[in-house]
């Protein structure tokens, strides 16, 4: 009888607002986007304060290392390598966002508001991880790519280091899409926008990152001192590529083991979950008891923090040239 008593208090409600609404001559998709408008430029507001304050006091005094800076650098690396017109403080208030829809999301499901949130941060943790590894998988790539360009341009440094880019652009095959420009750009700036070659070459070194800080230093010393037999300062650039594959082939092999690990592992979970969804009783305890949905709960908290730990790992993981 409550329940009857509590549905038609809940319809007078809604006809009462609605009349009203008609009323007043209010039209509810307007009052809808001001209210949004309102808020989206008040964030904005408040977000830009809040930049400028931290740009602000991170060029006065020194950030300590602790688990909110880690956080921070970890954002912005992210934000660069996604190229997403946010600032931090935009981020944060749309994780924000985000994390307390899956949290209304979920507790319709669990009927728990601790295991809710828990939930809800295990799954943005593993988001994060996933797109922090897709980043780094990126990442490698394009140092795959600068090594094949500099095991190409080291034989023909001898000859001029702008000869040898010009001469390998030649072959649209020979030089990977994903830094092509840069050389493009390289000969672009000496030849047309008269850059000296130190210039360019740091332009172009800080386009492709660390990994060529050796081949950008040793070409700007051959340029400007060249002589007899100083052409072979470059195939040492050669041997330390093939030790550098050396070495990415055995992290690769490790991490396809932990990677089958894992798979395995939430493979074993997931047919737990379908073997007892078929069974009626194990159904019923499963989705309708509060033990059997915190038991959910901690299988999906278990697999997203175990993904999160695995690719942690994974990106720590470092290999010495002298490891067996």
């Amino acid at each position: 009888m409550s329940t009857t008593y509590n549905l038609v208090f809940a319809l007078i409600i809604i006809n009462v607002v609605i009349v009203l609404l008609l009323v007043l001559k209010i039209n509810l998709l307007d009052l809808f986007r001001n209210f949004y408008a309102w808020l989206t430029n008040r964030l904005a507001k408040i977000n830009t304060e809040k930049t400028a304050e931290r740009i602000k006091r991170k060029r006065i005094e020194k950030e300590k290392e602790n688990l909110i800076t880690k956080y921070n650098n970890m954002v912005e690396n992210l934000i660069e390598d996604y190229h997403l017109p946010l600032t931090l403080e935009g981020f944060n208030t749309v994780l924000s966002f985000l994390i307390v829809v899956a949290v209304i999301f979920i507790f319709l499901f669990v009927k728990n508001v601790v295991l809710s949130i828990l939930v809800s941060i295990s799954l943005t943790v593993a988001g994060f991880t996933y797109f922090i590894t897709q980043a780094r998988h990126g990442e490698s790539a394009k140092i795959d790519a600068i090594m094949d360009a500099e095991d190409l341009l080291c034989p023909l440094a001898r000859e001029g280091v702008l000869v040898a880019i010009k001469k390998v652009l030649e072959s649209k095959e020979q030089i990977s899409p994903m830094i092509r420009p840069y050389f493009m750009q390289f000969v672009d700036n000496c030849e047309n926008h008269g850059y000296s070659f130190k210039r360019a070459m740091e332009v172009l070194n800080r386009q492709l990152g660390s990994k060529f800080d050796s081949f950008a230093e040793k070409a700007v010393v051959f340029e400007y001192n060249e002589r007899k037999g100083m052409a072979d300062i470059f195939l040492d650039i050669v041997d330390e590529n093939a030790a550098l594959r050396e070495i990415n082939a055995r992290k690769n092999r490790i991490f396809r083991e932990m990677n089958r690990e894992f798979i395995i592992k939430t493979a074993l979970i997931f047919i737990f979950v379908m073997y007892s969804l078929t069974n009626p009783d194990l159904r019923k305890f499963m989705l309708l008891t509060d033990l059997g949905r915190t038991i959910n709960a901690m299988m999906i908290i278990t697999v997203c923090l175990s993904f999160a730990r695995c690719q942690m790992l994974q990106r720590d993981i470092t290999i010495k040239k002298g490891d067996k």
